[in-house]
């Protein structure tokens, strides 16, 4: 629960700054890939290089598949649900917005659970790269209540409870799992993998091209690739 608590910590952090300066569009789209590259980061050198130390590595490569289903699953019900109230992703309320950034930080929870069953190394590693991943999603997500004229306290007791998923994923994926077989737990890592894909690709990437983009961005977002690289380099031996 204290790994987890410090991605929570960013993520709050990351809205507090939303908060207290002016966000245009551009350093929207700039956070959100650097997020997006810390993302792809944490699943390309760290989850699924461990999911497939399995015993029959094929489990979790089809976990990693249904983690995408998953999401897109979760996204498509969202979707139905939004059109039955009359609401369009420009116009989505505060429960969409606090739903989305929630299924993410319930994934990022489960996967740093999971993760301490298998390693405490590997959860502490995960959590602190998720660290500098959740402070621009914490900060695009508020920013985003901001421009759509949500009230400040609301937004700020919306960004204190981002706490909560987190905490009850990880609690979830460690106490769920610790008598578990090694390949169902590595298969759960599999999972949360190919969701945490789908989200960079089909919500924080397009989010972040919807307005004015920048130059910089890829470079923002191979930036956030290399700093996790790093800590997982330097801090995960």
């Amino acid at each position: 629960m204290v790994l987890a608590a410090l991605p929570a910590t960013g993520n709050f952090l990351g809205g507090l700054a939303a908060e207290l300066v002016d966000v245009s569009e551009r350093t929207l789209s700039l956070s959100l890939h650097l997020a997006a590259g810390i993302v792809m980061a944490v699943v390309g050198l760290e989850l699924m290089p461990e999911a497939l130390k399995a015993s029959a590595p094929w489990v979790p490569i089809l976990a990693f598949v249904a983690g995408g289903a998953f999401f897109m699953g979760i996204e498509r019900s969202i979707g139905s649900i939004q059109a039955r109230l009359g609401a369009g992703k420009e116009n989505a309320g505060p429960l969409a917005i606090f739903t989305g950034v929630s299924l993410d930080l319930f994934s990022d929870g489960v996967m740093i659970g999971t993760a301490t069953v298998l390693n405490p190394s590997l959860g502490l590693l995960l959590a602190l790269g998720q660290v500098p991943a959740d402070v621009p999603e914490g900060f695009a997500a508020i920013a985003t209540l901001r421009r759509a004229g949500i009230r400040r306290r609301t937004r700020i007791l919306m960004s204190l409870g981002f706490a909560l998923p987190i905490l009850i994923g990880a609690a979830l994926g460690y106490f769920a799992l610790r008598q578990a077989p090694e390949i169902l737990t590595l298969s759960v890592l599999a999972l949360t993998g190919g969701a945490l894909t789908s989200v960079v690709v089909e919500e924080i990437l397009t989010e972040a091209h919807e307005g004015e983009t920048s130059v910089w961005d890829p470079i923002l977002l191979t930036g956030g690739f290399a700093l996790f690289a790093a800590i997982s380099v330097y801090l995960g031996a």
